[in-house]
């Protein structure tokens, strides 16, 4: 029988060193679907077709730790036009450590980095959060 992959044992090559997430999110294709209307067509509505593939920024969310400054030095590369792009890997891992599914971006660059608010009253960990925009994302399921 197969059971479904449990979607907490993962892994991110993003071109830095720590490798460990607590949250991924944006791993999503989407086609725009434009609609248009002929005017010598009997029917009232519009007919819509498969346009242009999107794909939404991806989100990488960790918990802050001293000394590391890896988010910060990657969106700092952004000048007039020009920035460093990465190929990132998201490798979603079975009970053996095997990947098991294989997200594959290309061409990706820091769009935005976000660290939690300070609360006195709150003894949660701090996180950073970094949105990354790319050029397309491939799927291998092993």
């Amino acid at each position: 029988m197969n059971y479904p992959l449990p979607r907490n044992h993962f892994s991110v090559d993003w071109g830095g060193t720590r490798i460990g997430f607590s949250e991924v999110s944006g791993l999503t294709i989407a086609a725009q679907s434009p609609a248009f209307r002929d005017g010598t067509m009997v029917e009232n509505s519009n007919v819509t077709m498969p346009g242009i593939l999107r794909y939404p920024n991806l989100v990488l969310k960790r918990t802050l730790e001293k000394s590391d400054n890896e988010f910060y030095d990657w969106i700092d590369t952004i000048q007039l036009n020009t920035v460093e792009r990465r190929d990132i890997t998201v490798t979603l891992l079975d009970a053996g450590n095997s990947p098991a599914v294989i997200w594959r971006l290309r061409n990706a660059f820091p769009v935005k980095l976000e660290y939690s608010s300070l609360e006195a009253g709150n003894s949660g960990p701090m996180m950073e959060i970094l949105e990354i925009a790319h050029e397309g994302m491939t799927v291998e399921n092993s």
